[in-house]
Formats: C-alpha cells, structure tokens, sequence
C-alpha cells in the first residue's frame, strides 16, 4: 500500500495553493466514558484533528469546489456521530452554495466505541449525498486506503466517477473481523483498488499526483451544463459535412455500405475520442462488479459542449467476445449519469450484434434490452445516437432511440447481419445482398425513411481517411449537441415520444 497522506497533505496537493476555506466548527463535549474520552484526546493529539473528516473548500484549477476528507489518524478515521455531524453539514452546504463536491473517503468504518447509533449515521450520510445529486450537482470520490465497512457502503461508493490511489486496502469487510470469524485470511489481491477497477466497481486507479488532473477533466464535463456556452467560439461545421437537408444519395448498394462498415481499418469510438473531442475521461464498468469490454463509457466534450459517451467499440468485440449483458448494464450507468447531471448522451452504435450464447440468455440479454430502450426513450437529458459503422440487431438498436440520429454514409442499421437475414427468408446466406437491399438498411434508405435525420459523408470510405472522418464528424456533434442544449427540455420530450410513436407511418 502506498504511503498514505493526512487530509492536509492530500488538500495541498489537489487544490490551488492558499485557496483552502476550513468549513469546521468545534466539536462540541461529549458525555461519553472515560477510556472512550481518553480514546479521542489521544486521537486529536496524534492526528493534530478534532474529528476524523476534514471538511472546506478551495479552487481547484480556478474552479470553486467543496471537498470532505477523512483523517486516519483520527481513530482510523472512524464515523461517530459528531463526525457524520461535520460531514453532512458540509454535504448539505455544498448543495446550497451549488459546488461541486470532491470526497477523499480512509476509514476502518464505523466507530465502535459508539455502538449502533454511529452505524446508523450511514444512513443519514447518503441521504445528504443523494440531495446533493439529485440538485444536478458533480459528485467525484477518490478512494484512498484503508476504506472500509460503513465508509465504503455509502459515501465512498456513490460518486458520479470513483477512483482510487493505487496498492489501496478497500472492501467491505475488514480483513481482521474476517479472519476473527472464520479462522482463516481473507484471500489475498481481492480487498485492493487494483482489483476493483478490473472488476469494473470503480472507475480506475489514479496516483495522487494526477489527481487534480483527472479532476478537472471530469469537472470541465460534469459541470459544463450550464456554462458551455459562455467558452471561445469553437470550430463548427464546414460546407461538405452534410446537413439535414442534402440528399446522401451515392449510388452505393446496400452491400457495399456493409462491407465497408466492416473494414478493420475503419475508426471507432476510440478513435473518434481520440481525434475530435477534449476533456475526456474514460469510466470503467457498470460499478457493480462487471464489464464488458464492447462498450466504452466516458465523459468527453466537443466543440465545448459536453456530454456522456455510450461508445459500442469494434475494438473490443469479436466473435469469442460478443457483446454481452454485461455492456448494456454498464451503457444504463450512464444513461443514469447523464440523467443525475442533466447531461447530453451520446451513443455511437457499431456492432456486429449481441451476443448468442447461454450466458447471454443467463445474464438477461433480452431484459437489458428493454430496458435500455426504456431508459433511452424516457430519459429526460437530450439524446444524440450516431450509426458509426454497422448497426446489428438488438445490440444496435438498444442505443437508438434518441432526440437526433445521425448516421456515416457507411453506417446501417437492421435486425439482423444480412447473412441472417437471407438464412431466415431464403434458407442460405447467399442472398444476403439481396436481403441488405430490401430492408433498406442503409443511410440513405434509413434517412429517406426519417430514420436518420442527418447523413455525415465518408470520401469514399471512413477507412481511407481516418483522421478527417473523425475531424468531420466531430464538427458534426458540436453543432448537435449545441443545438440539443438550446432546445426547451418539455418540447424535445414531446418530439422525442411522436418521433417513435409514428415511425413508419
């Protein structure tokens, strides 16, 4: 485990320098035993602290932000009453003031000596958070180790992003109340920040030195909403980059667009982040021990305006790794995401399908589904779905339904690979051109349908100018999500319900 740093150490190192603001008051006399008094005059001579959170504000890049920490060196770092007190006063206070909220969690959990009524603080603790959230406002956690029990099981697992310092000791149950029960050592490499994030509970492993980085980038999102648009002007679109008036019409079949959108040297989400956004910040799993490498979720801004990104990344499915249940679970973290932060959501579809397989079927692929449409479809944040490259089946179309669809000229959409198709309907998958063409799964079919509201050209193909795809399209997205923003919420919902209601007729 790393060495571990004292609440002020680690406020120095994150925040501005001189910028700090105590929110701490004195903590009142306690009627408590005396070995237990004993306990706390020990504690605060050690820890040079009252109490075992540290709570106040500061800037961090410039930026007003509200921050609670705890003190291990305060009866490692133990929640009471008087310490859940402090806690959600400055969780409360937050709120009220509108900052955004960074929390750096090191406890063994609850405090003993206190008995149930501090257990019971836990409770107390996630309602403040939940307020907090429920205001729109950014909630960042950055585990630090030891962080354990009660600490763990409510404020250090509710942030918009959570991440952790690296080697950190973090679990549920303390290893030492594990062995006194059991007789034996909790097996070792589970209870560790490492491990977590491959488990995709939290979002990755920072070292404190980059903390204020990865902080901001998540901020400059985040907290984007409502101030986007007060930035520099930023580049939009040029002339070529398709509007949703030109006709996308190239003579290209059907079976083209397909064969095209399976070329390996077409760029993917990952690409497109790379290439045309700024402030990303990758997010890992679905935050409750999955996921699934066929779905890329971050925060990301473009041409200024933010939003999450549901990326179906090509880079990571393949036919021994399908999408599974897994990346559907983890693609509704977000759509929760952008839902608390009232956050534009962008999908950008490019899949081969879901994945047919008993653990699929298992994991409740067909529920994932359905739920994702259900999400997508009442979601209040503005919704921006782009046909990336190939758009199979369920898998596809469990990100579709937005307030905009986009699609690359070589993107498509349909039930099923054409090769399927054609099996069902004729029995071989010979006719699978055929079939492509006749389910008008092209954009330009799905745009002449009112599918796709908009068609961003390709010259020729995607593949061939990878950089200047991603360049175009970024542009693309910046005037999307621009106009999203500015749209009344009450009337995107409206024309959001007609659009799927009617489709078709």
């Amino acid at each position: 485990m790393s060495s571990r740093l004292d609440a002020r150490a680690l406020r120095d190192i994150v925040l501005d320098p001189g910028s700090w603001l105590s929110w701490d008051s004195s903590v009142p006399p306690r009627e408590v035993e005396d070995a237990y008094a004993a306990e706390l005059a020990r504690a605060a001579e050690k820890s040079g602290q009252d109490e075992a959170v540290v709570t106040g504000e500061g800037t961090l890049r410039g930026r007003r932000v509200a921050v609670v920490a705890g003190e291990f060196g305060f009866l490692a770092g133990s929640i009471g009453v008087a310490t859940a007190e402090r806690l959600m006063a400055a969780v409360d206070r937050a709120t009220d003031e509108g900052l955004p909220l960074l929390a750096a969690p090191v406890s063994g959990g609850t405090r003993m000596q206190e008995g149930t009524v501090a257990f019971l603080q836990m409770i107390g603790i996630t309602a403040a958070i939940a307020r907090h959230k429920e205001a729109g406002l950014p909630y960042l956690v950055y585990l630090r180790g030891p962080t354990f029990g009660g600490v763990l099981a409510s404020w250090g697992s509710l942030g918009h992003v959570t991440i952790a310092e690296p080697g950190a000791a973090i679990g549920f149950l303390g290893p030492r109340v594990y062995e006194a029960l059991y007789g034996e050592p909790f097996p070792p490499g589970v209870q560790t920040s490492e491990n977590m994030a491959s488990r995709g509970l939290i979002d990755g492993v920072v070292p404190v030195d980059e903390l204020a980085d990865v902080a901001d980038r998540a901020l400059r999102v985040l907290a984007a909403r409502e101030t986007w648009h007060r930035a520099a002007s930023v580049e939009g679109p040029v002339d070529g980059d398709g509007t949703d008036a030109d006709d996308p019409e190239d003579g290209r079949s059907a079976w083209a667009v397909v064969t095209a959108s399976r070329r390996l040297e077409r760029p993917g989400a990952r690409q497109l982040l790379r290439t045309a956004a700024t402030d990303v910040v990758t997010l890992n799993g679905t935050g409750a021990g999955e996921s699934d490498p066929g779905l890329l979720l971050a925060l990301a801004r473009f041409g200024g305006a933010p939003c999450v990104v549901l990326g179906q990344d090509r880079r990571g499915q393949s036919l021994s790794a399908p999408l599974g249940p897994g990346a559907l679970r983890e693609a509704r973290r977000g759509m929760r995401l952008a839902a608390e932060l009232r956050l534009p959501l962008l999908t950008l579809i490019d899949t081969p399908g879901a994945a047919l397989s008993v653990a699929a079927e298992e994991g409740g692929l067909a529920g994932e589904i359905a739920r994702c449409l259900q999400d997508m479809v009442t979601l209040p944040a503005p919704t921006l779905a782009v046909l990336l490259g190939q758009g199979t089946g369920g898998g596809a179309l469990a990100l579709v339904p937005a307030d905009r669809v986009l699609a690359a000229a070589n993107g498509w959409l349909g039930p099923l690979p054409p090769e399927g198709a054609s099996a069902i309907v004729h029995r071989t998958v010979d006719r699978a051109d055929e079939l492509a063409a006749s389910q008008g799964v092209r954009a330009t079919d799905l745009w002449r349908a009112g599918i796709v509201d908009r068609v961003v050209p390709e010259r020729p193909d995607a593949a061939d100018e990878p950089v200047e795809f991603c360049q175009r399209l970024g542009r693309v997205l910046a005037e999307e999500l621009a106009g999203l923003l500015g749209r009344d919420d009450v009337e995107r919902m409206r024309a959001r319900t007609r659009r799927w209601r009617h489709l078709g007729r």
